[in-house]
């Protein structure tokens, strides 16, 4: 194994995308964020169902925070973690793309959206 080769990474440090081989990163990150979590994985690709409650018209809201039981911080924490890490592997082109995204879902489908 040559661990001088290109091709030789940090498994604690995810792949970066530069803005080319879209697919190539997009594998890599895949594995990656499984490897670190499978419920970070499942999170983007589901989406984290951020808490909400009804209000008095009957219309689901967000639940405001001063209101979040820990279940609801685990959920919210949740999505921040996978957000940190797709912004962590971007280049600030990218990043303005994808900021605006409240879930990380959103941040990851406007790159496949883009890219693909």
């Amino acid at each position: 194994m040559n661990l001088n080769s290109e091709e030789s990474q940090n498994i604690s440090k995810p792949p970066y995308f530069d803005g080319n081989n879209y697919s190539h990163w997009k594998a890599k990150m895949t594995i990656f964020i499984q490897s670190l979590d499978y419920n970070l994985w499942d999170l983007i690709v589901d989406g984290p169902n951020l808490p909400t409650i009804r209000n008095e018209n009957g219309e689901t809201i967000s639940k405001p925070r001063s209101s979040y039981n820990d279940e609801d911080r685990k959920r919210v924490q949740m999505n921040a973690k996978a957000k940190h890490i797709i912004i962590f592997t971007i280049n600030s082109s990218d990043f303005n793309r994808v900021s605006s995204c409240i879930l990380a879902k959103e941040m990851w489908d406007r790159l496949e959206i883009t890219f693909e």
